[in-house]
C-alpha cells in the first residue's frame, strides 16, 4: 500500500505556493494592467486617430565649436557618437539630451536619429556653416504607452523589466497552476475551465487564423 502523504510536508509546499503565488502576483500587478490595456489599444490601433505634435528648433554653434566638429569630421568614421562639447551645448542651447548614441558623420554635415517611445526625433549640424536643426514628433500617450508594450526604442533598462516582468508571469502562472492542482479535487469546473481557456485560442488559431 502506498504510504500517505505527510500531512506537515504537504502544508509547507502549499504554504512555500502560495507565497511566490502572491509575491509574483504582486510583482506583475501593475504589469500586466499596462500590458493588458495596451494589448487592447494595439489591436485597435488603425481606429485610434492621433494627431502628432511636431516640434523644430534651430540654433547656431559658436565658431570655435563648429571649427573643432570640422577639423574632427575628416578623423571620425562614418558612424560616432557626438563629442562631449557638442552634447553639452546641445543641452543648454535646445534642451536636446543627445546622449552617447551613434550619429552619421560626413565631411559636411553630422546627422543624429533620436527615435523614443510615442515619438521620433532627429538633429542635423551644418558643418560649414554652423546650423543646428533639431525636430521632434509627438504622437501621444497611447502611442508611447504601445511602444513600451512592443519594447520600442525604449532603452536597455526597459528591456530588462520586460525579461523580468515575463519571468514574475511565469512564476505566477506555473504556481497557480499546481495550486488548481492541489484544490482542483474540491472545484469540480478547475479542469473543464483550464481545459477551455487551451481550446478557445487552439480553435481560434486553426479555424480562423489562415
Amino acid at each position: 500500500m502506498p504510504s500517505a502523504p505527510n500531512p506537515q510536508r504537504r502544508a509547507y509546499w502549499l504554504k512555500t505556493l502560495h507565497q511566490w503565488h502572491w509575491i509574483s502576483s504582486a510583482l506583475c500587478l501593475v504589469g500586466m494592467l499596462l500590458f493588458a490595456v495596451t494589448g487592447i489599444t494595439l489591436n485597435h490601433a488603425s481606429r485610434i486617430e492621433a494627431t502628432p505634435e511636431v516640434v523644430t528648433r534651430s540654433a547656431v554653434l559658436p565658431e570655435p565649436l563648429r571649427a573643432a566638429l570640422e577639423a574632427a569630421a575628416a578623423d571620425a568614421g562614418a558612424e560616432a557618437p557626438l563629442p562631449p562639447d557638442l552634447r553639452a551645448w546641445l543641452a543648454d542651447a535646445l534642451d536636446v539630451r543627445a546622449g552617447a548614441r551613434d550619429a552619421e558623420w560626413s565631411d559636411d554635415e553630422i546627422y543624429l536619429s533620436l527615435p523614443r517611445p510615442g515619438g521620433d526625433a532627429w538633429l542635423s549640424v551644418d558643418l560649414a556653416s554652423g546650423d543646428v536643426e533639431y525636430e521632434r514628433t509627438d504622437r501621444g500617450w497611447i502611442a508611447y504607452l504601445n511602444d513600451l508594450h512592443k519594447g520600442r526604442n525604449a532603452g536597455a533598462a526597459w528591456s530588462w523589466f520586460i525579461d523580468v516582468f515575463a519571468v514574475a508571469c511565469l512564476v505566477f502562472c506555473i504556481t497557480g497552476l499546481v495550486l488548481l492542482q492541489l484544490h482542483g479535487g474540491k472545484r469540480a469546473m478547475t479542469w473543464p475551465t483550464v481545459g477551455l481557456g487551451l481550446l478557445v485560442p487552439v480553435l481560434l488559431a486553426l479555424l480562423f487564423i489562415h
